[in-house]
């Protein structure tokens, strides 16, 4: 069983029971963003993490060995993404990812913002004008070393 396969066993049995990522990263003690990105095939779960997501799931067992497989990450089949929601988000980069290079530079010298050691917070606020998305992304700068 391929991880695409699993991905889309995790969709039918998320919609089946009804329930929301939230739910499910309650049940393994993790963010519902972190929970998200493992159960989409970007991170690893260990052995008791995904034995209690394919419990609650009812995954085969074939399934719970995949989700302890360190994946391939990237999951965007194509190089501009198509998807409207995230294609906002390219979109996005492609507009302000020099300012926030610059910015990021002039705070903290010649880096980069870490994707490993790193988390995300999504969340709702309520606006009269109509609900905004509101994203942190919070990663550890690394700086470049010389040698």
């Amino acid at each position: 069983m391929n991880r695409t396969e699993v991905t889309d066993l995790i969709l039918a049995a998320k919609l089946k029971k009804r329930l929301k990522w939230a739910d499910i990263a309650h049940e393994i003690g993790l963010s519902k963003e972190w929970t998200t990105a493992a159960l989409m095939g970007q991170m690893t779960l260990d052995e008791q993490q995904a034995t209690a997501i394919g419990q609650l799931l009812e995954l085969p067992p074939e399934a719970i060995d995949a989700l302890q497989i360190v994946p391939y990450k990237g999951s965007l089949p194509s190089t501009v993404p198509t998807d409207p929601l995230i294609y906002r988000f390219y979109e996005l980069i492609n507009v302000y990812g020099t300012t926030i290079k610059a910015l990021i530079h002039e705070e903290f010298g010649d880096g980069i913002m870490s994707a490993i050691d790193f988390s995300m917070d999504i969340s709702r606020v309520a606006d009269p004008k109509g609900d905004r998305v509101k994203i942190v992304l919070n990663g550890k700068f690394l700086p470049y070393k010389t040698y």
